[in-house]
């Protein structure tokens, strides 16, 4: 095996990114030596042989040099690192020895089979430390040391059924112990696996470059720094030593060779459950990189004289797609429904776009950008006087491309930008480990935080990007499961459905929001829209937390999961700086409505995270590039298709024949109406191209009541579109969880999980967004 492949192998999973870059050092020698191999060939060319030789020679200096470097870069990481993960647990070491010395205190009991006595002349717990306390460095002083190794013999005795605090204190005494020992002996190996690997990559390093700087690295340099010294190595010796005896105490009335067995014995299960772990990862890895390109589908070979032409399936059904699509554009063009030609064409436009969007013949962003092609060459657009002139292609154009950039575009951009910067600098992730790290390993609960904590992601980093970042924060409770366990599929269908929750949580969390803001006058405030959505969002979640219980009933297969582990890591000025620009503009965006003279729209504020994250260099041109520009595209193709509609006037004619049908429903029941409208066209298709498609006719039908409701029921129908995630194709998340695959490539879910669970999902998210959330926006003022 490599020795690049033992370190992934035998590194604690937790730690990889602070071991020596082996693979990245190898790299960089074999970079060294194809430039010597090319130096040496101009060095021939210049001529005299002590030329060369010099330049041979400084040549070799330079080598050493840029090698060097690397390996001071890697040794100080190694170095900060171990510094402070003994801090963290020589702390936890005194703090045991603390608890030692309390539980000897208290006063002598029975014996029982968790009474700890000891063979001294007494009965009580005799526990006394060789080493001082020791001064803690300054960004460890306040650490608390999370339990988060929990093994499998300790964690199946429960404190609650011992009946006693005092069995109970020692109980906890031992998981403590146990886990120290662990973390104490990680990192003592931790050590040892870098110093091989320092030795190693030296080794090959002078081999390659005929150079001779492992004797003098290892010994001058790697050796005098504080984790490789042997002093250090003794410290740590005697710590492992001295939890070896507190376990003694604690669990084997002082019998040290037992303890030393039983702790050896954790440490064996851990280590196996790691390497396990990592093994599943590197079998998953493989089996992706052998499986590109692979496909289930058999290909349908269609010969004909000017050739044979192969496609399979999904293929050829896009192609009868698209051809039934044109067809029936061009019937539409040529029949008169509405009586006006400007109409008639819009009308054809809008159900061609339809039928593309809701099959997915091509990207929803190229339909997006052909609806103005079509609006400009078929001119359906009027002029906004009394007499309603058709426009030229000129003045159309003029028209529809002023339309489609927008305030709402420059919000959903500054949105992106806030988004960027929460994932490029980890707080978002950081945020939701802390989160999920204080969930506890009960199932149940696990569950719960994680639709929460997707929730709250999806409102602030949009509900594209939040199942992407808690399919990932959950892998390691994946990895740890049986493969036929219940609670995979019920945590991931979990983590969908609240993404698709969170999706109304704010004004940014998804596009549709932005399609809605732009059809209510005037647009509501964020604190507005908060207090709707957020209660909305809670209790929609506990019903269908409630709801995967009884559908899955994990527990009944799996009572204990591996927790996930806080981040340790120090908050550095530029997340705070991130995070003072985001709640900066967030309570701006709260208040857009008071300062209406200074900043006229939403979208002028969302300027500012896009100066202070771009001009200070946070974000670059690249974070620019890859924002989803193909959702800002879909975007500007509904609003263009938006401005068609109304300026053909085919939305006041439509909403003019549903008026007639809704004529003496009250507000609440039109909501009834369009809702299950909405809810069945978004489960079919895109949430965004159902908002585009409904939610200009929703606002004028509101606006022809005899009171104005159109507030009301734009933002009603947009939570609708949310709550449609009855199928795996309805939406991004349930798409992404549809596509989580365990290490062998075998699909969590299937379409029976999403009709089984995701349907009875939408209907109750739907009810409550109609009840609860009706009543709410009255409260409000919609």
């Amino acid at each position: 095996m490599k020795f690049s492949h033992q370190i992934q192998f035998n590194a604690v999973p937790d730690w990889a990114d602070y071991y020596l870059p082996y693979s990245n050092l190898k790299k960089l020698i074999y970079t060294i030596e194809k430039d010597q191999a090319h130096q040496s060939l101009e060095d021939i060319e210049r001529g005299p042989s002590n030329e060369r030789t010099a330049l041979m020679s400084g040549q070799e200096d330079g080598a050493d040099r840029r090698f060097t470097e690397a390996l001071d870069k890697a040794l100080d990481k190694i170095v900060k690192f171990y510094t402070k993960k003994e801090a963290e647990l020589y702390q936890e070491m005194d703090r045991l020895l603390v608890d030692y010395e309390a539980l000897d205190q208290q006063p002598p009991r029975p014996a029982s089979p968790l009474t700890l006595t000891s063979t001294g002349q007494d009965d009580h717990l005799q526990v006394t430390s060789t080493f001082p306390r020791r001064e803690l460095l300054p960004d460890t002083a306040s650490y608390d040391m999370p339990a988060n190794i929990v093994t499998q013999n300790v964690a199946e005795i429960d404190p609650e059924q011992d009946g006693d605090h005092h069995d109970s204190g020692l109980v906890d005494l031992r998981k403590r112990t146990v886990e120290l020992f662990v973390l104490l002996s990680e990192l003592k190996s931790f050590v040892a696996l870098n110093l091989t690997a320092f030795s190693k990559i030296l080794k090959k390093f002078d081999k390659i470059t005929n150079s001779n700087l492992k004797r003098y690295y290892l010994s001058s340099v790697v050796q005098q720094t504080y984790p490789f010294k042997s002093g250090t190595k003794t410290t740590l010796n005697s710590r492992i030593q001295e939890t070896e005896r507190g376990y003694a105490l604690l669990a084997t009335n002082n019998q040290l060779d037992q303890a030393i067995d039983e702790l050896k014995a954790h440490l064996r299960e851990h280590i196996v459950w790691e390497r396990n772990t990592v093994w599943r990862d590197m079998v998953g890895q493989e089996r992706k990189v052998q499986s590109v390109g692979v496909s289930d589908l058999k290909p349908i070979i269609l010969r004909t004289p000017c050739g044979s032409f192969v496609f399979d399936r999904d293929q050829l059904i896009q192609i009868l797609v698209l051809l039934a699509s044109i067809l029936i554009f061009y019937s539409l063009l040529h029949l008169n429904l509405f009586g006006h030609v400007e109409q008639n064409r819009c009308f054809a436009i809008l159900v061609f776009a339809s039928l593309l969007w809701a099959g997915e013949v091509v990207p929803l962003f190229v339909t997006g950008l052909l609806v103005p092609f079509l609006v400009v060459t078929l001119q359906v657009m009027r002029a906004e006087d009394e007499a309603h002139t058709r426009l030229t292609a000129a003045e159309a154009t003029k028209a529809v491309f002023a339309s489609m950039f927008s305030p709402v575009i420059m919000l959903l951009l500054g949105g992106f930008a806030i988004a960027g910067a929460l994932s490029k600098f980890g707080i978002a992730k950081s945020m939701a480990t802390f989160v999920l790290s204080k969930a506890g390993t009960r199932p149940n609960r696990v569950l719960l935080v994680n639709m929460l904590v997707a929730t709250v992601a999806s409102m602030w980093i949009s509900n594209v990007a939040a199942p992407v970042l808690c399919f990932s924060l959950i892998q390691p409770i994946l990895r740890t499961l049986p493969v036929d366990s219940r609670f995979a599929p019920c945590l991931i269908m979990g983590i969908a459905l609240a993404s698709n929750l969170g999706g109304m949580a704010s004004p940014i969390s998804s596009p549709q929001n932005i399609i809605a803001i732009q059809n209510m006058s005037p647009p509501p405030s964020w604190l507005e829209w908060f207090m709707v959505s957020i209660p909305l969002c809670l209790v929609g979640n506990g019903i269908i937390w409630m709801y995967l219980l009884w559908s899955y009933a994990p527990e009944k297969q799996t009572t204990h999961i591996h927790p996930i582990r806080a981040s340790p890591e120090p908050v550095s000025w530029t997340q705070i700086y991130v995070v003072l620009v985001t709640l900066a503009t967030i309570a701006l965006w709260c208040l857009a409505h008071s300062y209406e003279d200074i900043f006229g729209d939403m979208g002028v504020i969302a300027i500012l995270p896009l100066v202070a994250f771009f001009g200070t260099g946070l974000l670059t041109k690249d974070d620019f590039n890859n924002f989803l520009w193909n959702v800002i595209m879909l975007a500007m193709g509904g609003i263009a298709l938006g401005k068609a509609v109304q300026s053909s006037g085919l939305l006041q004619t439509i909403a003019e024949h549903i008026q007639i049908y809704v004529q003496g429903y009250s507000a609440f029941e039109v909501l009834m109406v369009f809702s299950g409208l909405v809810l069945v066209i978004a489960t079919f298709i895109s949430h965004t191209v159902a908002a585009l498609i409904v939610l200009p006719i929703v606002a004028e039908v509101g606006n022809r009541m005899e009171e104005s409701e159109a507030r009301l029921l734009v933002l009603g129908a947009c939570f609708v579109c949310s709550c449609a995630m009855g199928l795996a194709v309805s939406g991004f998340p349930n798409m992404n969880a549809i596509a989580q695959e365990n290490e062998l490539g075998k699909p969590y879910l299937s379409s029976k999980d999403f009709i089984r669970n995701g349907i009875p999902s939408s209907i109750m998210a739907t009810a409550c967004v109609t009840t609860l959330g009706y009543l709410l926006m009255r409260l409000v003022g919609f």
